[in-house]
Formats: C-alpha cells, structure tokens, sequence
C-alpha cells in the first residue's frame, strides 16, 4: 500500500530552455536562407524548356477536349431536328439552301490544292490601323487613364498600395500575316479533316459538310517582334500588428517581345429563330510562342534586382490569362452589326456640299411657294440694277421694245406693232 502511494518520479527534459531557443533560432534562419536561396536567387530553367513545357501541356489539353467531343459523338448521334412549317411571302423568293460546299464551288476555291495567300494588302491596312491608334493614345492620354482605372479597380486588397503606370510603350513595328488558308468547320468547331476521316480529301457533299452549323475558317500566321512595354509601381503594406507597419516599394516592367501563332477566324451566321445576330468569332491555336522580357525592383534602399522567381510567377499568370481567353478550344466573339445600308450612316457626297453651303432639304408645301417668290423677287430687283450687256439674253428681250413702246413680233413684216397695252 506505501508503495502505491509514491508518486513515479518524472524524467527530466534533455534540452535545457536555452538550448531549445538556440535550436528554434537555427531552424528559422535556415529556414530564410533556403528561401532567399531558392526562391530569390535561384537559377531559372531555360526559355527553351518552359515554352516546350507549356507547348505541351496546352497539346495535351486540346487533344483531350478532341477526344471528349468525338466521343459524345459517337455515343449520341445527332439528328436532325424538324424544322416548323411557317408561312412565307410569295413575294421575297428564298434563295437555295447554301453549304460549305457550294460556297467553295462558286468561289472557285479548292481547300486541297488552293495556294495559301500571302496577305501583303491586308498588312499594309493593319498597319494604318495601328499607327493612327498609337497616335490617338499619345493624343489625350486616355490609354493611361484607362489602365490606371483597369488596374486599381474599384477595390484593391489591404496589403498593396495604389498602382501607377510608370511607362508604356506601345511599339513601332507591326504584325505581318501571311500563309492565309481556309479550313471547313463543322458544327462543333473542328476541322472536317480530323476524326476517323483524317487524311482524305474533302468531300463536299459529306453529311458533316451539309449538316446546318458548318463553317469556313481562315487560318493565318501571325509574326510580331517589338518591345510593348509596360511599367507599374506600388507598395507592398505591412498593416499588422498596426497600420502601415512596414512598406516595401515594387516596381515591375513587363515587355512583349515575340508572338508567333496561328490566328483563326470564321463567322456564325445568324439564328433568325433565337434572334441571335452573326458572331465572328476567333482564336489562336495552341502551338503559338509568346517571350516576355520581365524586369522587376524590390526594396527602397537595398534593393533586389530582377528577381528570376518573380520573373516566372508574372510570366506564367501571363500565359495563363492568355490560354484561358483565345487559345483553343475557347475563343472569342464579336457581334457583328447588320450590313444592310442605312441613311443615318451614309457619309460624303452632296450631303457634306449642301452642308458645307448652309442649304437644307427642299421643304414642301407653302415653303417651297415662299422660297420660290423669294428667288424670283431677288431676281427682278437684280435685274432692275445691274443693267444688260450687248448680246446677252435680257438685251434681245429689251430690244425688241421700239421707241413708242410697243412690241414688235419677232418674224413680223416692217411696220407692224402690236398694241399690248390695250
């Protein structure tokens, strides 16, 4: 019983509190040096392996969405659905049911032989359009103004500071396209070429050609080498454990420097059923190459210069936003307004003369009446000041009064007057 009663006794700790603090203060630095180590001034992989990593991940990625759309195919065909029987005019005459097939037929173009275009004319207006665009920006600033208003938002997190442009540049070269060919399409926006008819020659009049849905596509490459630069700066906030405990000040330069790609561009008709106007819609695909050139400043007075780390993560968020906008299999479109000529949108000829002029629209009814007496009564008072030349018209007229005032008959024998007065 005395024996139970005894407390055991405790073992006592290894480590004094002083050796654990030192081994927890070890711990942490080692733990700041392997970050400033790796993640600071580590070396960063070669441009040439992440843009074959990325090429590959973004392959791998559209074959699988092939795959999944070939395969709900397969599992559920598509029929075609009955169209209603409304009632038509007998005045507009409807047109033939046009197809890819037939549009290609009456152009007289051949997808498997036609050479692609070169795309010379369409630079030279590509390049017009770009150069009044950047002088429009240096105009008034409002490029400026609008990124700076994109950028902040209208809420920003607690720990970033305003964001500043500090410097755009918008470039001097221009995109050259060229290699432009055109591509059918069916409905589900792939190629009529791929699928288990791959290799073989386009068939016209194929059940994927004439189904509704299916489209042209034109597929151009695109080539830009410039320096699109633009530069931001902020400050990091450290508002913990009170506000503004510490600020570290960032500034980054982020410069396009390379595209090349493939551009796509088809349209959708219109949906007159669903009142859905027609849509051009375009895309890049994914075997595109895009090289930034990604400069960054951290710190006030011991600054760190061109982080890779930093360098990577601005690149990747870049390349991300672009893969999830344009690349394929997602794509953009664009509402095209109706091509049927309006009057509020016609421009040039008399219009801009009778404006230039200060005259109106002719005016109808008692307008036209008053205009008219108006020039008439000007008339007659010009001619009653401004006396006639010899041989003009109003001279012949006045001639043929003689001296006592009467008219004589052009034609009439000598002598003979006629009395108007009575």
């Amino acid at each position: 019983m005395a024996s139970a009663d005894v407390c055991p006794t405790r073992p006592e700790p290894t480590f004094s509190f002083t050796q654990g603090l030192i081994v927890g203060q070890l711990s942490v630095v080692l733990l700041i040096a392997a970050f400033i180590k790796f993640f600071i001034f580590g070396d960063a992989p070669s441009t040439e392996e992440i843009a074959q990593l990325r090429a590959t991940e973004r392959r791998s990625r559209t074959l699988a969405h092939k795959r999944s759309l070939l395969t709900l195919r397969t599992d559920n065909p598509r029929q075609s659905q009955p169209t209603l029987n409304k009632k038509k005019s007998a005045i507009l005459r409807n047109p033939p049911t046009l197809t890819i097939g037939s549009i290609l037929h009456k152009t007289y173009y051949n997808v498997d032989s036609h050479q692609p275009e070169s795309l010379d004319w369409f630079n030279v207006l590509i390049a017009q359009t770009i150069a009044q665009f950047r002088k429009d920006a240096q105009h008034d600033d409002a490029i400026l103004t609008s990124l700076t208003k994109a950028l902040n938002g209208t809420t920003r997190p607690d720990f970033l500071d305003e964001i500043k442009v500090s410097e755009l540049t918008l470039g001097e070269d221009f995109p050259i396209l060229s290699n432009c060919r055109i591509i059918p399409l069916d409905e589900d926006g792939l190629s009529l070429d791929s699928g288990p008819n791959a290799g073989k020659r386009f068939d016209a009049n194929s059940s994927r050609a004439t189904r509704e849905g299916a489209r042209l596509q034109a597929r151009m490459d695109v080539d830009l080498s410039d320096m699109i630069t633009l530069a931001l700066e902020t400050k990091l906030l450290l508002n913990y454990p009170k506000r503004l405990t510490a600020v570290l000040p960032v500034a980054l330069a982020v410069s396009v420097v390379r595209f090349s790609g493939t551009l796509c561009i088809s349209f959708i008709p219109s949906n007159p059923s669903q009142s859905t106007p027609t849509m051009m819609a375009f895309n890049f695909l994914d075997d595109y190459r895009l090289d930034f050139s990604i400069r960054s400043l951290v710190g006030s007075r011991s600054r760190l210069q061109d982080v890779p780390k930093i360098a990577q993560i601005v690149e990747a968020r870049l390349h991300k936003w672009f893969d999830d906008r344009v690349v394929e299999p997602r794509f953009q479109e664009i509402a095209l307004p109706s091509l049927w000529p309006r009057k509020k949108n016609t421009r040039g000829g008399e219009d801009g003369l009778d404006a230039a002029m200060g005259m109106g629209s002719v005016s109808k009814g008692k307008g036209m009446k008053s205009d008219a007496r108006r020039e008439s009564g000007a008339e007659s008072d010009m001619l009653r000041d401004i006396s006639p030349e010899p041989g003009s018209l109003r001279y012949r007229r006045r001639g043929r009064l003689d001296s006592t005032g009467q008219m004589s008959m052009p034609g009439g024998m000598p002598g003979m007057n006629m009395d108007i007065s009575s």
